[in-house]
């Protein structure tokens, strides 16, 4: 997985610019701890040089296994889901030294969670949430179905969209937000062929637009859009919307 990711993601150009840690599942407990902490010690001696640093963790579940393990023989109690104490103290110190810093350099920080069976109620799920200024959520149900990247919008929200987004794209993407709501609350009668056009005028409009609103939710791994040409096409399905 690691020469994966070296060999067909970064590549030599994105070696270039990087720092990789390795600590995989298989090593010690205290090694996988160390091996967050280190990153995260180079990633912030990039930003005090100035640098805008990204930073990615995979993964904070391996962590706080990490910590977990170390915490159950020194004596700590479990609680939920066997997690002890210090693994709910410890992401906070990890996870703050993210962000910006005393001079111009930032760090942003990526970090994965896995939880069992799209349980969004796991612990270090829910512990890392209330830390960070925002999350992507996968759907196994929606890669099931061939839609890639499998990001749920309804469960993904962002803290600080609207202080870094236009209000025009703030708009946009609350509009096309609230049609996916609309129609998932609608699927089953469409399904089930009790939805008659003309009832409602808000979804038809989402009924007939769900497929192009699908296929702008959809990007192939080698397919690249800027960031303007996105936010076009998401103002069109707006105003097709309204």
């Amino acid at each position: 997985e690691v020469n994966e990711f070296l060999e067909r993601d970064l590549k030599p150009e994105g070696l270039r610019r990087s720092v990789v840690i390795v600590a995989t599942s298989d090593q010690p407990p205290l090694v996988r701890i160390r091996g967050a902490f280190l990153a995260t010690a180079i990633a912030e001696y990039f930003r005090d040089c100035g640098r805008h640093v990204l930073l990615m963790m995979d993964s904070l579940t391996r962590f706080a296994h990490g910590q977990r393990e170390v915490g159950l023989a020194i004596g700590e109690p479990p609680t939920t889901k066997g997690y002890t104490p210090s693994v709910f103290t410890l992401l906070p110190k990890l996870l703050e030294r993210a962000g910006t810093g005393s001079g111009e350099g930032t760090i942003t920080g990526l970090y994965t969670v896995l939880v069992e069976g799209d349980e969004m109620s796991d612990p270090i799920a829910d512990a890392v949430r209330s830390i960070l200024d925002g999350h992507i959520v996968l759907s196994r149900e929606m890669a099931a179905q061939n839609h890639f990247p499998a990001i749920d919008v309804l469960q993904s929200t962002s803290r600080v969209m609207r202080d870094i987004a236009t209000p025009q794209h703030y708009a946009a993407a609350r509009a096309v937000t609230e049609s996916v709501a609309i129609y998932r609350r609608s699927e089953d009668l469409i399904n089930l062929g009790a939805y008659k056009p003309g009832a409602n005028g808000k979804l038809d409009r989402v009924v007939n637009l769900i497929g192009p609103i699908t296929d702008y939710l959809r990007q192939d791994v080698d397919e690249k859009v800027g960031l303007g040409e996105s936010v076009a096409a998401l103002a069109k399905l707006a105003e097709a919307l309204q």
